[in-house]
């Protein structure tokens, strides 16, 4: 294999890639190569698996349904996350006390 192809080649297909940042879909390999796999990488990266067959660049449908289902992903682990944490009040048994006064004197009313 000439490097100097190989390395025309990435270069060639990285100056037609608009993104900064491209989703890829893989493609299947010899080596174990999973399809239809959506990725967003770098040009540089995306030119490569370009070149060396392991991917092709996802259609704009594609593209936007992995940002979709990204995006989704963000919010339900924010969600989560937020859902995890804890809020603790520590009261003294004087504010206890008085806080049982009002809860007693609401049934009471009620």
């Amino acid at each position: 294999m000439d490097l100097t192809i190989y390395y025309q080649k990435i270069r060639a297909v990285e100056a037609t890639i608009a993104d900064a940042y491209p989703v890829v879909v893989s493609m299947a390999t010899a080596d174990g190569g999973k399809e239809g796999v959506a990725t967003e990488v770098t040009r540089g990266i995306a030119a490569k698996m370009i070149v060396e067959g392991e991917a092709r660049m996802a259609a704009s449908e594609e593209a936007e349904a992995f940002h979709a289902s990204q995006a989704e992903a963000k919010r339900i682990a924010d969600q989560m996350a937020q859902a995890s944490k804890v809020q603790l009040s520590v009261l003294t048994t004087a504010e206890l006390n008085k806080l049982r006064e009002v809860a007693d004197s609401l049934k009471d009313t009620a």
